[in-house]
């Protein structure tokens, strides 16, 4: 089968597609229109972001420069250094995205290393980095202590949580389990069922 279309519709095709892949590319996605009738978001109309899981659990924070100073053994297993917006998680794949709300307070997080450790075995299922852990709790980040002060001494919250995008490594695409449990070490092709929006 013979397919063609004029020279200047092919130029025109060709220099949209073009575009389209430099922008793609280059990580502008939100800049391409959208095909007819289709959402940028599965399940959604309006653009707004998909939720994949949803949950709560108890979040403690880290924060893991490399120094040594507390406690921690290297760079974070993603490779990324250590920043605002990291957490570790137990059990998800690396890369992951969502975000935790806290007393009405929403933080944006993305999977950038492993843990907690012995915690998650108490329920303890989201490593916060310090910084965020202060913001949501009124504290100012200790860039000595790599700590928290002036949140009245809390290290632990309980937080809800949303996944958004699952990180496409190892780890469990579902709710979060125990470091013990090693599901951070295992491929999962069985990612949980979105939960189901109501349009009311």
């Amino acid at each position: 089968m013979r397919f063609s279309l004029g020279i200047r519709k092919n130029r025109f095709l060709a220099a949209t597609l073009l575009g389209a892949s430099v922008l793609t590319s280059a990580g502008v996605v939100s800049a391409l229109p959208a095909a007819a009738g289709a959402s940028s978001t599965p399940g959604s109309e309006s653009g707004a972001e998909s939720v994949l899981l949803k949950g709560s659990t108890k979040a403690s924070y880290f924060w893991d420069d490399s120094s040594g100073r507390a406690g921690d053994t290297g760079l974070p297993a993603s490779g990324k250094p250590m920043q605002k917006g990291m957490i570790a998680s137990p059990s998800w794949p690396l890369l992951t995205e969502g975000y935790v709300v806290y007393k009405g307070k929403k933080a944006k997080f993305f999977v950038g290393d492993r843990g907690p450790g012995v915690p998650s075995s108490s329920g303890v299922m989201i490593d916060l980095d310090a910084k965020t852990f202060a913001d949501l709790t009124g504290g100012t980040f200790n860039s000595d202590t790599l700590g928290v002060d002036g949140n009245g001494g809390m290290g632990h919250i309980k937080v809800d949580y949303v996944i958004t995008k699952w990180g496409n490594g190892v780890g469990k695409k579902n709710y979060p389990v125990p470091f013990s449990a090693g599901a951070w070490g295992r491929m999962d092709n069985n990612p949980a069922t979105p939960p189901q929006v109501v349009n009311k």
